[in-house]
């Protein structure tokens, strides 16, 4: 792929359910190897737009650009073949299955299945970002951090290199948070990958994050480092009292 400042641009994109407008033309960069935070409430039209950007929804108007060319996204499948791959807060792993079988069922049709190689890889995969992930454990077995790793493996092993994470701290008490955004930022350092969190607050995202955007009603408020915008809204909550 051709190398630009820009892993995704999205340029006045408008997302409307019936009546609802979910996002108004919007209009944000990406740029390569940044770790970038989407703050906003529930129904800011946060997780709409990544949705969008993964594939699973397409834009009623306006235009998506990865990597310097306009991308045609009508499916995950396209958007993994863009290499954009994305965690969901509510996992999509088989319970029954071991997590190794999880990551089998996520090639391409058109791979060989041969589950030693899919083991030997993500095994590797494992021992370079020191994963505490037992590839043969049932993911009904597993904590919500261990299947929250699972779901980035997959990705990896797939070759995605933007990583789209939505609320995946939610589940997560404080301790689990923070190792897990660690490994984020280990990732990001390491590989170059450029990484998009969708969050509430923007306190959790502080520390990792580079820049932050906000969202409000489906439409782009704010884009700033994280401590300017912390900054503002401390002053904006005390300006009410």
């Amino acid at each position: 792929m051709p190398q630009t400042e820009y892993a995704i641009q999205l340029e006045h994109v408008t997302k409307t359910f019936g009546p609802v407008i979910a996002n108004h033309d919007v209009t944000m960069n990406i740029r390569r190897g940044e770790i970038l935070s989407l703050l906003g409430e529930n129904g800011s039209g946060k997780t709409t737009l990544m949705n969008m950007i993964a594939g699973i929804y397409y834009p009623d108007g306006g235009q998506i650009i990865v990597n310097g060319q306009p991308a045609d996204i009508r499916s995950p499948r396209d958007a993994l073949a863009l290499g954009i791959g994305m965690i969901h807060q509510h996992f999509k792993l088989v319970d029954v299955f071991t997590a190794v079988e999880n990551i089998a069922l996520s090639m391409d049709k058109g791979e060989k299945f041969d589950l030693r190689r899919v083991r030997d890889k993500a095994r590797a995969i494992c021992e370079k970002y020191q994963f505490a992930l037992d590839l043969d454990q049932k993911v009904y077995e597993m904590s919500v951090s261990q299947k929250q790793t699972l779901e980035i493996v997959k990705v990896l092993f797939r070759g995605a290199d933007i990583l789209i994470l939505d609320e995946p701290t939610s589940q997560l008490d404080p301790i689990a948070a923070s190792d897990f955004l660690n490994t984020l930022r280990k990732i990001n350092a390491e590989l170059g990958t450029t990484i998009l969190i969708t969050e509430h607050r923007v306190e959790d995202i502080f520390p990792y994050a580079d820049r932050a955007i906000v969202m409000d009603g489906g439409r782009v408020i704010a884009n700033d480092t994280p401590r300017n915008i912390g900054k503002r809204l401390w002053e904006e909550k005390n300006d009410m009292f």
